[in-house]
């Protein structure tokens, strides 16, 4: 489950840098990858309560519960990647793993896979949503 989840950072941060798809060594080198490239969204996995505090402090963050076993889930991943330049430049998205984060899933209300939770400052859920791929992320993330 790991290692998908990693191609899923993978493929997005190589979209980004418009380079063939691979799988990346840890979500670490991808971050910094992204990072390195102007106005792109970023994309990372989850790692633990205080990482989500820190990126919900930097700017715009939401959390996508994903399932491997869940096929909209796929859906969106493969809709995510093949149109990441289009995703809002100031976001930062943060995907969990919906089979193993339950206390994650229980703070945000989460009762579904393929469901986005836009976080505030303090990394409290202001809004959640189900699929929608990048029109979903955009319009749900605006000001």
């Amino acid at each position: 489950m790991r290692t998908f989840l990693m191609q899923i950072v993978g493929l997005a941060a190589l979209l980004v840098a418009g380079s063939a798809p691979a799988v990346a060594e840890d979500s670490s080198t991808v971050a910094t990858a992204v990072e390195q490239r102007v106005r792109h969204a970023t994309v990372t996995n989850f790692e633990s309560e205080d990482q989500l505090g820190a990126l919900a402090a930097k700017g715009k963050t939401v959390v996508f519960f994903f399932a491997s076993w869940c096929p909209n889930c796929r859906a969106t991943v493969t809709e995510l990647n093949a149109r990441w330049a289009e995703v809002n430049p100031d976001l930062i998205l943060v995907i969990a793993d919906y089979d193993k984060e339950t206390a994650l899933k229980s703070k945000y209300g989460v009762t579904y896979q393929d469901t986005f939770v836009l976080l505030d400052a303090k990394s409290n859920g202001v809004k959640s949503w189900n699929s929608g791929g990048v029109n979903g992320l955009n319009a749900n993330t605006v000001q």
